[in-house]
């Protein structure tokens, strides 16, 4: 006790105990006989910092591994960061344009040397930082998505899958993002409402005074125009057919088409074709071999190609030649519109489909396997419903474009050759002998290959996470692939269901022929209390270490698991953290009570030992409970009935019974029983509150230097007195009615009371009742005291007498109020029930209600009235 602070300090208790964890390596793991249990982490951005969403994700990982370490399984939880290509960046482009520097002005490695510069200097921080939330990872182990292991297994996947056929390369439409200057996947483009415009163009028909009038959201790319399309089946535009007509502004004729994917009822039914700059204007540019006019830069300025509007932003374009057209008298109207846009998921600039020589991935046949995984529950979700997300993603699969026009991230390992064509190896020596072979050219040398310039997607390197962490691609079969693959559960966010998830799963049956994981937990978005998504613009968003220092990482974990059911979003509020930390001190106070008893060498009471007996029964319960929760990933409800079964059960009846009177001891039998059940308690807590639960154990007893909860068995069910949990159930509720007396009538707690039992009593926890009931006799009653307050407990009348504790009048009062009341109830439902018409018409049910209400009300009203009868003698 003389270690043990009067107050509970999580600033005293956190870095010592993870200090002692990583000093005694108890969070690694190596292959040996035991059950695996594994799982790796969703590599966070190498230069990010911890926000909200990581430390619920987080959370959650580390109660996974450290209740699986305590149910003695060999458990492991890899570490890693993610090189993030487009975002590190733009963070290096603007970190150099600060200096002055534009990254067009550095050679491919001077522009890497300062990339890395800025990895080394802010990589890694992030996992520093989830070390102040007790996260329990093996730092050995700590791998990152451009490390050398990584990268040789992401060149050999691609030159694998282009072998296979797999990878191609061409120009395609992709979706360019104008700020990062690069392609984007499909899935890297968020759609969102906008309010814009639709405007009516005039197109004027050539050889006629007439126009064809077309509606159109986006006008400044008229220049690159190239037919006009309308619906053969559409009768109000069939004097169009075979016709040609003049592009507005420019001048330029184009032919009118004919094709049924033409909405005939959108504005009016004519469509302008760009095929260098819509999806589908580009499918029937291919279908009606129609000329592809590039009009943008890279940057999203209007190029040279477009001949009006040359170096302007297409935004500003789309303002002026507005104007322009109306002064032209080629503008018709102009609308509101509610349209979706497509924005680059990274720096939030409306993407520009463009044509562009790319690198893609097919995708069709690798789906399948992964798709069927999830579908048939080999892989489970949790929870089951984002199988539909999963299912819609996989059945409508386009190839994934995997080329990045970046610099930082793995280059696309294809060499081009001096007269066309190009060898796709995985290093500059192979690259050359390929080169060879297909050339016929012995004289070639690496000096005569230029490698792509590309880099490939991100995501293309953490899709082989759970394998290239213990080296299966490069080393397949090796003792730590066939050992912890595949892991065990995957914690992440539903928004990277198919970024990742999926294809982690793609690349787990490709390469492993096996699944990855077995079960994948989503968690939700973590919002405001008003429901906001957190952000630093709207000023929502805490800063995590801060919530630490004010709340303890034990605080903050519990504040964000009880509000976190899995797939669900988390309503964030202070007040959870408060409540988590008021449960450590609650927990800190509870312990050092005990500790605090003096102990002696004398007989269990009755009381005490049935006690004992009772909290076993419910302790093991509990433990039923979570561990059934735990299977079903409801780690949130697995938390509750924790916290209920210390605060309720434990603290309130099972202390408050077992409790010596003041300046007495207790006895040893007790004592010994009460600290096991502590270590129980804390061994159920210890996933959720690591910190504080080790700093208690510890306390418990002497342990050897190294020993952790950490490794302490989980406790198992035992078998249960189910009799005595229905007979305290009893009790408790005898307990809250005199209690509730207690109040009602304001008499001190000091001051004992009897307790009448109108009938036969046989409860065995009479001595419990009597002592958390303050009460100097229970007797069995035929008649209850004329004076008493009574309340029932099933169908069994208890009544205490107040004798001095009762004002008479101020009796008499209530009862003559409460009957007046009574009276005017029974009188409204009478009156229903000599309704004809309601008795009637109504539900049988319905009028048996009313008929039990009737009744009820008339058997209130005579014990009123006996109640009043006996206060007046």
């Amino acid at each position: 006790m003389n270690t043990l602070a009067t107050v509970y300090d999580p600033k005293a208790v956190e870095d010592k105990w993870y200090e002692y964890w990583d000093k005694h390596d108890l969070f690694k793991s190596t292959p040996d006989e035991r059950e695996p249990y594994t799982i790796v982490i969703p590599p966070p951005n190498v230069t990010g910092v911890l926000h909200m969403g990581h430390m619920l994700n987080e959370t959650i990982q580390d109660i996974l591994m450290r209740r699986a370490r305590m149910e003695g399984k060999n458990a492991l939880w890899v570490p890693g960061t993610d090189h993030a290509s487009i975002a590190t960046e733009a963070k290096v482009v603007n970190r150099l344009a600060q200096q002055g520097i534009k990254k067009t002005d550095l050679t491919r490695d001077e522009f890497l040397k300062h990339a890395w510069d800025w990895t080394h200097e802010h990589g890694g921080i992030i996992l520093q930082q989830l070390r102040k939330l007790g996260a329990s990872c093996d730092w050995s182990r700590t791998s990152f998505t451009m490390d050398e292991k990584r990268s040789e297994s992401v060149l050999k996947v691609f030159v694998d899958l282009y072998n296979k056929g797999l990878i191609y390369r061409g120009v395609r439409m992709v979706n360019w993002d104008p700020k990062a200057l690069t392609a984007l996947s499909d899935e890297e483009v968020i759609y969102k409402e906008e309010h814009s415009k639709l405007f009516y163009l005039r197109y004027k028909i050539v050889g006629e005074d007439g126009y064809a009038i077309v509606a159109t959201t986006r006008p400044e790319t008229i220049m690159g125009d190239t037919a006009m399309c309308i619906n053969p089946n559409d009768p109000k535009n069939q004097h169009l057919r075979g016709k040609r007509v003049i592009v507005p502004l420019v001048g330029r004729e184009i032919p009118v088409i004919e094709d049924e994917y033409v909405d005939i009822e959108f504005g009016t039914g004519c469509l302008k074709v760009t095929p260098a700059h819509d999806p589908n204007d580009y499918m029937l540019g291919e279908k009606y071999n129609l000329e592809s006019i590039d009009i943008f830069n890279d940057n999203g300025t209007l190029s040279e190609a477009a001949g009006l509007y040359v170096g302007m932003d297409r935004f500003d374009v789309r303002k002026q030649i507005e104007k322009d057209l109306a002064d032209a008298g080629l503008l018709e109207k102009v609308e509101a519109y509610e349209n979706k846009v497509g924005f680059s998921e990274r720096t939030n600039v409306a993407i520009e489909p463009k044509l562009s020589m790319q690198w893609f991935l097919k995708m069709t046949d690798l789906v399948k396997p992964a798709l069927d995984a999830v579908m048939n529950d080999d892989i489970q979700f949790h929870p089951a419903k984002f199988k539909n997300t999963y299912r819609h993603w996989m059945t409508d699969t386009k190839d994934w474009c995997i080329s990045r026009q970046l610099w930082w991230g793995h280059r696309i390992p294809a060499y081009f050759l001096p007269k066309g064509g190009y060898v796709v190896a995985e290093n500059i020596d192979e690259a050359v002998k390929l080169a060879r072979e297909k050339t016929g050219d012995d004289t070639l040398t690496a000096a005569d290959l230029r490698q792509d310039e590309d880099c490939l997607d991100t995501w293309f390197s953490s899709w082989l996470w759970p394998i290239s962490l213990f080296d299966g691609i490069n080393n397949p079969g090796n003792d730590e692939i066939k050992y912890y693959y595949p892991t065990s559960d995957l914690v992440t966010g539903p928004d990277i269901i198919f970024f990742w998830v999926a294809r982690m799963i793609i690349a787990g049956y490709e390469y492993m022929d096996m699944k990855p994981f077995k079960n994948v937990y989503f968690t939700g978005i973590v919002r405001d209390k008003l429901g906001r998504k957190m952000s630093k613009s709207l000023g929502n968003s805490p800063d995590p270490l801060e919530l630490i220092e004010r709340y303890g990482a034990d605080g903050v974990r519990m504040g964000l698991m009880l509000a976190a059911p899995a797939g669900n979003d988390i309503l964030y509020d202070d007040a959870l953290c408060e409540q988590g930390r008021n449960f450590n001190n609650k927990i800190w106070n509870a312990f050092r009570l005990v500790k605090g008893w003096q102990v002696a060498d004398i007989e269990q009471p009755e009381h005490s030992r049935l006690a004992v007996e009772w909290f076993g029964s419910v302790l093991s319960n509990c433990l039923a409970e979570v561990k059934d929760l735990f299977g079903k990933f409801r780690l949130s409800e697995a938390l509750m009935a924790v916290y209920r079964l210390f605060w309720e059960e434990f603290s309130a009846w099972y202390l408050e019974t077992i409790k010596p009177a003041y300046g007495q001891p207790i006895d040893r039998k007790t004592l010994d029983a009460t600290l096991g059940f502590f270590d129980s308690l804390l061994r159920m807590l210890h996933p959720f509150m690591p910190f504080i639960t080790e700093e208690l154990w510890q306390h418990i007893s002497e342990r050897e230097d190294g020993e952790s909860i950490m490794y302490a068995r989980m406790p198992e069910p035992s078998a249960t007195n189910d009799a005595l949990l229905a007979a305290m159930a009893e009790a408790k509720e005898i307990i809250t009615g005199v209690r509730n007396v207690r109040k009602s009538k304001n008499i001190p707690g000091k001051e004992a009371l009897t307790l009448q039992v109108v009938g036969e009593f046989s409860n065995p926890c009479r001595g419990i009742i009597a002592k958390l009931a303050g009460l100097d006799a229970i007797n069995s009653v035929d008649t209850k005291d004329a004076t008493a307050a009574s309340f029932l407990v099933g169908t069994t009348e208890f009544a205490v007498p107040l004798g001095n504790n009762i004002n008479v009048e101020e009796e008499i009062k209530k009862l003559e109020d409460e009957l007046q009341y009574t009276r005017g109830f029974l009188a409204s439902v009478e009156k229903k029930l000599s309704n004809e018409r309601f008795v009637a018409n109504a539900p049988e049910a319905v009028v048996a209600g009313e008929r039990k209400k009737q009744a009820d009300a008339l058997s209130k009203i005579a014990t009123i009235e006996e109640a009043i009868k006996a206060f007046k003698g």
